[in-house]
């Protein structure tokens, strides 16, 4: 059960990180997966490194600030690979 919970978290985080982005066209659900699941594990070390704590849907944490965390995650995700594709985060 966890697991269809983690692939459905992880398409909601990916496909609101890439409207927020612009990139919602260029990607399918499976690459909105991809990104909140890859944006939950950037997500979680950044907060971590920074000390205030990564709870992230990785963590089988499906809270609202476990959901943030991942969501800022798969939006630095998502801007570091426009920056790499296009010159620009957009």
């Amino acid at each position: 059960m966890n697991f269809i919970l983690w692939l459905l978290f992880g398409a909601l985080v990916g496909w609101l990180a890439s409207i927020v982005m612009r990139t919602d066209a260029q990607q399918g659900a499976l690459m909105n997966i991809i990104v909140g699941i890859v944006g939950a594990f950037l997500g979680g070390f950044l907060f971590n490194l920074l000390g205030l704590g990564g709870a992230n849907i990785n963590n089988n944490n499906f809270s609202l600030g476990a959901l943030l965390v991942s969501f800022i995650g798969a939006v630095v995700l998502l801007g570091i690979v426009n920056l790499v594709r296009r010159g620009s985060v957009r």
